[in-house]
């Protein structure tokens, strides 16, 4: 895996969060399930019997030394960039722009601007108020609690990417109150925002009013995380 582009730098990182886990097992298995690779599918792309895959996740098997991790990181790259590299891509772009994976989960600018109306329906999200724009350049999705805990105001800045004009998307939200409150302390803010994880019955009472102060739209969905992120990243 030669040269220094997002594959290189997201074998190293891979390998790097394996080789110095406290369950080298479990974080292989993390990693193995975000990429959507079976142990079937990867143990066929390393020629070894499925148990192999399944014993070194369970812990069966001694932990794995950095020449098997190489080789397993290599075969989870090998299948995504098989099936069209959107992994790859969607960790590039997190890693390019300086933050962890499990802070940020994409960042994409899209070729040309999409109605907002359109995001909304893919995410099955409701909008609870309108903002100033009804288009939008791109999206950001985060772990509402990392993000928070985590980021400092610049780095929360840098969450928009290229241009405010997008949906910045906060998961693991339980009524909306802490990041609309940490958005509050950010100027600007996004276009857009969306609370994952709760429908508008769970929302917090106040949302709304501080969405239409700071003029963004505001809008809740309980997509799983999973089809919320393959409707994102299918949008051009």
């Amino acid at each position: 895996m030669g040269g220094r582009g997002p594959k290189r730098e997201l074998a190293e990182k891979i390998a790097g969060e394996i080789t110095l886990s406290d369950d080298p097992g479990a974080t292989l298995r993390k990693w193995r399930t975000d990429f959507d690779v079976s142990q079937t599918d990867l143990a066929a792309e390393l020629a070894v019997s499925s148990s192999v895959i399944s014993d070194y996740e369970s812990g069966r098997r001694e932990s794995p030394g950095i020449g098997v991790v190489g080789r397993l990181v290599e075969g989870l790259l090998v299948i995504d960039e098989r099936r069209g590299g959107d992994r790859i891509r969607q960790y590039g772009r997190v890693l390019s722009a300086g933050f962890d994976s499990d802070v940020v989960y994409d960042l994409r600018e899209y070729a040309t601007s999409l109605p907002l109306v359109q995001l909304y329906d893919d995410i099955d999200a409701t909008e609870i108020t309108s903002g100033s724009t009804d288009r939008i350049s791109g999206h950001t999705v985060i772990d509402s609690i990392r993000a928070i805990t985590r980021l400092s105001s610049e780095e929360f800045f840098r969450l928009y990417g290229q241009s405010t004009n997008r949906v910045l998307v906060f998961t693991g939200v339980t009524r909306g109150e802490s990041p609309l409150v940490a958005l509050r302390v950010v100027n600007p803010t996004p276009n857009a925002v969306v609370l994952h994880g709760i429908d508008e019955d769970d929302l917090w009472p106040h949302a709304a009013d501080l969405a239409r102060i700071d003029g963004y739209s505001l809008a809740v969905t309980d997509t799983p995380l999973d089809d919320l992120l393959e409707h994102l990243v299918s949008l051009e």
